[in-house]
């Protein structure tokens, strides 16, 4: 028998949550992955399924004795499961209700009638809505924009009320524009930094909706993994039930990302320079832009990036132009 900790991690098969797999397997934990494969890939978790300390449920959030087949003695759970993408709530916001609020529920109840140490739960920042005022600071939110926001919003007061009413001790982070490894460029819903990687390796134009002045704290997978492992590990008994922005706290506009990502294609490809972006309509529910003040995790969780945007976005392109030509 092995004295490793088990962690369920939810979503475990997609870009965040494969990731996380792969770390804390490696980091000496036992590793249970829940995924339906909706949006995450078999792929993703493939060199793990050797393992003998990974497990790896095919299930829905949706379901709930799932869910409580999937908690059973586990030490901790890292909520990572949800349908992501503000376009695709808006398209679908019956589907992404029931997922993200719904399964979310399924997750908190079984959890707690699990008696698990603590629950981990991937939050967003589109929970800023329409508050104008940066830095972004975890008290300060405005009014969601779409029903994804929504979601995630009715997901930090559910473990709010989880904490105080059964003294489930919860911690959520809120992830601000995530990008690395794994993540999918393909499809309506796909994150810009994947979808303008490809697109350029491939030689053909990126579009940029708006006229690029738009700003976001994007944020290297890698940090993630580190406010996870510090949640996930932390004794400091006041950083419980609260939320914590998670990003590198620093913000560029998506003509800057595109020079970036531009600039360390090169390296492999000089012509790809020379492609010139394309400037379409801005994006419904978009805020303008979007900047983390992650004070609150520096003090309560020790939290320090190591990675800033072109820092992470080297190692990221390092890995698509591997797995993408």
């Amino acid at each position: 028998m092995s004295n490793r900790k088990t962690i369920l991690i939810t979503g475990g098969a997609g870009f965040i949550g494969s990731n996380l797999c792969e770390y804390f397997l490696n980091d000496g934990y036992a590793v249970r992955c829940l995924d339906n494969l909706s949006t995450g890939r078999k792929e993703n978790i493939e060199p793990l399924l050797q393992n003998p300390f990974f497990e790896f449920i095919k299930a829905d959030i949706r379901d709930f004795n799932a869910c409580r087949q999937a908690v059973k003695n586990v030490y901790a759970v890292m909520h990572q499961a949800a349908l992501g993408s503000i376009p695709r709530s808006i398209d679908d916001p019956i589907t992404t209700n029931e997922v993200n609020i719904s399964g979310f529920l399924n997750m908190l109840i079984t959890a707690k009638d699990e008696g698990v140490d603590r629950f981990l739960f991937a939050a967003s920042s589109s929970t800023y809505g329409d508050n104008t005022k940066l830095p972004k600071v975890e008290d300060n939110i405005g009014k969601p924009l779409s029903p994804y926001a929504i979601t995630k919003y009715v997901n930090e007061l559910y473990a709010d009320v989880f904490s105080n009413i059964y003294g489930l001790r919860t911690i959520g982070l809120r992830y601000f524009n995530v990008f690395g490894k794994h993540q999918t460029p393909d499809g309506a819903y796909a994150a810009v930094i994947p979808k303008f990687i490809k697109q350029l390796i491939h030689h053909e134009r990126p579009t940029i909706n708006g006229d690029g002045s738009i700003t976001r704290d994007f944020t290297y997978v890698e940090n993630v993994i580190q406010a996870n492992k510090l949640a996930l590990e932390t004794t400091n008994e006041e950083a419980f039930n609260k939320i914590y922005n998670v990003a590198f706290g620093e913000s560029i506009n998506l003509n800057e990302l595109v020079a970036i990502i531009k600039k360390h294609l090169s390296v492999f490809d000089v012509a790809i320079n020379d492609i010139e972006v394309i400037y379409g309509p801005p994006r419904t529910a978009d805020i303008h832009d979007s900047l983390a003040s992650i004070e609150r995790a520096k003090k309560l969780l020790n939290y320090n990036p190591p990675f800033s945007v072109e820092d992470g976005l080297q190692k990221a392109i390092e890995w698509y132009w591997n797995n993408l030509k």
